[in-house]
């Protein structure tokens, strides 16, 4: 299994490349802001061939490199129908009254071709199968992205902004709603394994036996006694 990751742009949101090896089709999640160059690097470093973008919520910092990026390889995106609209209209994911100046930077709309994600969806990509669990709490189209254990590696679990190494994604932006990411967090987080590694979409990776152990959302739901919950992350 390949994995390659890198943080791109202002928010320093994670972009993953996934691959069942070297020189083989692989799956691009969240190609997001100034994520072009660092994917078409990761491409050639390690002979991959793009099949599909798949996308974890519709962000700005998650999808603005999705129309540059599925046009130069003639590959879809997919993402959940009820984020389908910010990657036309990212100013209203994020309140208008922000109004930030990167936005003028940027080329936003819909690529080609776009796939409509649902809860319990497997997506059999580039030799791969990626579980989607519906997680809503940080937008109302989040997602996440499983995949089962492997001959070289454990479980892995792209988080996007639902999980993150001691915190979890905001929730004060439209669309966001702390009584949703905690009922996310216990259906789909308390379920995994303890040696599933958490890709999220910002900062470091982890585990959920880590998180479990030691986050205070998932404490929280997991029935603990945790600390005061940790600062939310994430645009």
């Amino acid at each position: 299994m390949l994995i390659a990751g890198f943080p791109a742009g202002a928010w320093g949101t994670n972009c993953y490349l996934v691959a069942p090896a070297a020189g083989e089709e692989c799956v691009i999640i969240d190609p997001g802001h100034q994520a072009t160059q660092g994917v078409e690097e990761t491409l050639k470093k390690h002979r991959l061939k793009p099949v599909a973008v798949v996308l974890t919520h519709g962000h700005i910092d998650h999808v603005a490199s999705v129309v540059p990026v599925c046009g130069a390889h003639d590959v879809p995106a997919w993402i959940h129908p009820a984020d389908r609209y910010m990657m036309s209209d990212p100013e209203k994911a994020i309140g208008r009254s922000i109004g930030m100046p990167l936005m003028g930077e940027l080329t936003v709309g819909e690529p080609d071709d776009v796939h409509e994600l649902t809860d319990g969806a497997k997506l059999s990509l580039a030799g791969l199968e990626l579980t989607v669990s519906h997680a809503p709490g940080h937008t109302k189209g989040s997602v996440t992205f499983g995949m089962p254990e492997a001959a070289d590696v454990p479980p892995v679990f792209f988080s996007g902004d639902l999980l993150f190494a001691g915190s979890v994604g905001r929730t004060d932006l439209p669309g966001g709603d702390m009584a949703e990411m905690l009922e996310s967090l216990a259906r789909v987080c308390l379920p995994l394994d303890d040696s599933t590694v958490v890709l999220s979409g910002h900062g470091p990776q982890t585990t959920i036996g880590r998180e479990r152990a030691t986050n205070p959302y998932l404490r929280e739901v997991a029935g603990g006694q945790g600390a005061a919950p940790a600062p939310q992350r994430g645009m």
